[in-house]
């Protein structure tokens, strides 16, 4: 069937779930036995020389499959949501274009949402609502949060993240109430005990693959206080060099921290009802059957 045919009706996978559940590599697999390209959506690998510390696909996965929606900005730049919604949106149809089968694959779940749900993202919040955002204490942010349903950041000490959080639910006036046409969208389930397993395999992955260096790295060249800094692995890290914290006490608190982090993704993600969480081994399964009317 020529490319011409078909490539409109090439079909969006969306693969989704917490950090750590295996769905990179999944994505990986069947992007690389159907033709697939891959657009990240983690918040967190959009970071130029971020590489370590916020597990981004490996370079041999980038070789074996396209990889889209890495090294967009460097730390400290601002990007949101809407900005990868705009991003990936445009991906999605160069890929199909190309006769390619679109995997949008991630975590944070703005972002899917984003693109899944067809965000009508406003412009940002005015300068007086911003100021009295500023005026609340972390708490009462915090409490705010709670009372209108706004998903807590990753850092939710920083206030700054807090902030944001709102603001970008706030900017978000409308949204489709099913997801675009044309997609499949599939959620890994892996239970607790096994996440908790992988989550600090990780962690010790990480350090091997030396992570230290590249935080001291990234802490030279854009400041401690960059905020990109201050999530993931890097805090903990500084705190080990500062002697701080000893090399287990990082182990253990970032582990603390991927969980925490995993729990929040999850939080977001079983709000949406067109989600079908299978195990790796049964998304496998049922993926392969959907794409290969397509191979």
């Amino acid at each position: 069937m020529a490319i011409s045919a078909i490539d409109s009706r090439l079909p969006l996978i969306v693969l989704v779930g917490p950090t750590a559940s295996g769905k990179t590599s999944l994505a990986v697999e069947l992007a690389s036995q159907y033709d697939g390209e891959i657009i990240c959506a983690d918040s967190r690998t959009i970071y130029r020389h971020m590489d370590i510390g916020t597990a981004k696909p490996s370079g041999a996965d980038q070789a074996r499959v396209p990889h889209w929606g890495l090294d967009l900005v460097d730390p400290g730049e601002r990007f949101s949501a809407a900005d990868f919604k705009r991003y990936a949106t445009d991906k999605i149809a160069e890929i199909r274009a190309r006769g390619h089968v679109p995997f949008l694959v991630g975590g944070t779940g703005l972002y899917v949402d984003g693109v899944l749900f067809d965000y009508g993202f406003g412009a940002d919040v005015d300068s007086e609502q911003r100021l009295l955002l500023n005026n609340m204490t972390l708490l009462e942010l915090h409490q705010y949060c709670i009372k209108n349903n706004v998903i807590l950041p990753e850092n939710k000490k920083n206030k700054r993240y807090v902030i944001r959080a709102i603001e970008t639910r706030m900017s978000v006036p409308y949204r489709r109430l099913t997801p675009i046409d044309n997609s499949i969208i599939v959620g890994i389930t892996t239970d607790k005990i096994t996440l908790r397993i992988r989550i600090a395999q990780r962690i010790e992955q990480l350090l091997e693959n030396g992570v230290v260096d590249e935080a001291i790295m990234l802490g030279k060249k854009y400041g401690w206080d960059s905020e990109a800094l201050k999530s993931n692995i890097y805090p903990l890290i500084r705190a080990y060099m500062l002697n701080t914290i000893s090399l287990d006490d990082l182990k253990k608190d970032a582990a603390t921290r991927d969980w925490r982090l995993a729990k929040r993704q999850l939080t977001w993600m079983r709000r949406n009802n067109f989600i079908q969480w299978l195990t790796t081994d049964d998304a496998r399964d049922y993926l392969s059957s959907q794409l290969a009317i397509y191979k």
